[in-house]
């Protein structure tokens, strides 16, 4: 047995309170490497009068990567202390006792030892990372309020372009796109099924994008005003619909009263303690484009990525703390909103994170935030933080399988599983699962314009655990690459919407609510995996309740016999017939038996 590979860490990933009374266990072992994997648990204090370390209880294989198995048990212990360790038996027949001090020989002296077990000392209930409920059962719209629609076209900026009029946008194009235009289509969400919203920036700035914020107190002038985003706010919550604002707490823009005092006044600025100043005089760049802006490498200070319009704010300022503080309850208690979306959350400290996650679930027990992080991210989510992130490592391993085709389905599901692992049950039911945005090429274009495997895409998101997000217009087919194509206009003539997309995206939406709980908290079981034939069958199970999901991305129609006639719950390119159901290339089925 390679005893390298057996690993675990208290009070982690590896070892949380689910809910009260429920902790959660879990083990890492070498792949196939364990034949049975037993916990050895109980009080602490009871260790000598109670010998409970005689007892083992058997632990179950819960996932599996292309390199280690994780085993798992939910413990109902009555004492809230619980002192463990684990019994790992290897297929070679041989057994170790793996505790807080290492491996050792599975024998009794060793098990009488108190200091050899894992220890949580108490159970807080305070320190359960909580997560809101109602987000499990949402289902999201992401907005780019510029190219959304054009509800009031007395607010259009200087230069407003015919709605749609060029196939592909420039990075300074403006077309208008307004709040008025969001609610004069509250009721189309509706009908959608949406009943959570996503805007990108909405404070005012310069550009289309608003991620340069001027003034983070203010709706920019070009999409309405408070007064109206109150009267968004309000229509969005009679129709069940949330609301999460964009914030952009990294970095503000270079036409901000702040930076423009810099710019003015250098070293004798009130506001130079607000950012990453590496040297005087700071150079003023409002003369050049963006495109220029965004080739400038040599700046006296530091920026959001080599943006040179965006100066990065320095989180460690007691000012600008109080100040983003300030920004953050401003939102919540004035107009309700239910969720922040965090931009570049990962290159702002920790320390300031806390007191954010602190100051907006006072205002909100049940509100959400959400960081905008594209890597593993263990140390924003042990539940002072964020409650989820922007799950691009999950989705972009779908994308790998279904679109990109450069990794095999077990190693998708290799990928699912290490991903799934990285986090506690209740974080992974409410990541942030979308396959395109405002920061990445559409679905259709990634699917290079292939309607049916966009559809198995999506399908195949919508079965997983967390909050399912759909980018505004990909539900009509549009498509678009990089940034800025894929920020292009949402049609809204109905003869140039893909209507069959459309009836697909409300079945698909229909389907996550009408089994919200068990996607939400089932357990997954990858049984029916088959690399050369690119063909991903699993189950989803929860209580007596029991899907079962198959996608077919090979050459090959896929011919499965049941024991009897499936009740289809969605599918695409797939016929049944009696006990026969078969599956086209890029069709899926999903049905109870």
């Amino acid at each position: 047995m390679e005893t390298a590979a057996i690993y675990h860490r208290p009070d982690s990933e590896y070892a949380y309170l689910y809910e009260v009374d429920n902790f959660h266990i879990r083990l890492r072992t070498k792949k196939g490497d364990a034949k049975q994997v037993s916990l050895i648990s109980g009080d602490p204090y009871s260790h000598g009068t109670e010998k409970w370390f005689k007892k083992d209880k058997p632990m179950k294989l819960t996932a599996s990567t292309d390199i280690h198995d994780y085993w798992m048990i939910e413990t109902y212990e009555k004492t809230k202390r619980i002192a463990y360790c684990f019994h790992v038996e290897g297929f070679d027949e041989s057994e170790v006792l793996y505790g807080d001090r290492g491996v050792f020989p599975f024998t009794d002296e060793y098990l009488e030892d108190a200091n050899t077990f894992f220890r949580m000392p108490y159970l807080h209930e305070i320190d359960q990372v909580k997560t809101p409920e109602w987000v499990k059962e949402t289902v999201w719209y992401q907005i780019f309020p510029e190219r959304f629609a054009n509800g009031d076209k007395k607010n259009d900026p200087e230069g407003t372009l015919p709605w749609g009029s060029k196939e592909n946008p420039g990075r300074d194009d403006f077309y208008g796109g307004d709040l008025q235009g969001v609610i004069d289509h509250l009721d189309y969400l509706v009908d959608l099924g949406i009943n959570g919203i996503y805007f990108c920036p909405l404070f005012k700035a310069k550009s289309n994008h608003k991620y340069d914020t001027i003034d983070y107190l203010d709706i920019d002038p070009d999409f309405g005003d408070k007064e109206l985003f109150k009267t968004l706010v309000q229509e969005a919550h009679k129709r069940g619909i949330r609301v999460m604002l964009d914030a952009v707490f990294n970095h503000l823009g270079m036409d901000s009263m702040q930076w423009q005092d810099v710019l003015e006044n250098q070293e004798n600025s009130r506001y130079k303690d607000w950012f990453h100043i590496n040297e005087f005089p700071v150079q003023s760049l409002a003369d050049l484009s963006v495109e220029e802006l965004e080739n400038v490498n040599e700046l006296s200070y530091d920026t959001f990525a080599f943006t040179g319009h965006m100066p990065k704010l320095n989180t460690r300022n007691l000012e600008v703390q109080e100040f983003l503080l300030d920004v953050t309850t401003y939102w919540i208690n004035q107009f309700d909103i239910d969720a922040w979306r965090l931009d570049v959350a990962n290159e702002v400290d920790h320390h300031f994170w806390k007191k954010f996650h602190q100051a907006s679930i006072d205002l909100k027990e049940d509100f959400y935030i959400l960081g905008e992080i594209w890597h593993s991210s263990q140390s924003w989510l042990q539940g002072d933080e964020f409650h989820a992130v922007m799950n691009y490592a999950y989705t972009e391993t779908i994308q790998s399988f279904f679109m990109k085709e450069n990794i095999s389905a077990s190693k998708m599901v290799a990928g699912l599983n290490e991903q799934l692992m990285l986090y506690r049950k209740q974080t992974n039911e409410v990541m942030f699962n979308m396959l395109d945005s405002h920061d990445t090429a559409r679905l259709l274009t990634i699917s290079n314009n292939n309607k049916q495997l966009a559809k198995a895409g999506l399908a195949f998101v919508f079965t997983q655990h967390g909050s399912p997000c759909i980018y505004y217009g990909t539900e009509i087919g549009m498509d678009g690459h990089n940034d800025p194509d894929c920020r292009k206009c949402m049609i809204w003539e109905e003869e140039k919407q893909d209507s069959n997309m459309l009836d697909f995206t409300k079945d698909l939406i229909a389907f996550r609510k009408n089994n919200q709980g068990l996607l939400s908290y089932g357990e997954i079981d990858w049984f029916d995996i088959r690399d050369d034939e690119k063909v991903v069958g699993f189950k989803r199970k929860f209580g007596n309740e029991e899907i079962i999901c198959y996608f077919n991305q090979g050459e090959k129609d896929l011919e499965l016999v049941l024991e009897q006639k499936p009740e289809s719950l969605l599918k695409n390119l797939a016929y049944s017939d009696n006990k026969l159901l078969s599956i086209k290339q890029n069709g899926f089925a999903i049905y109870k038996a």
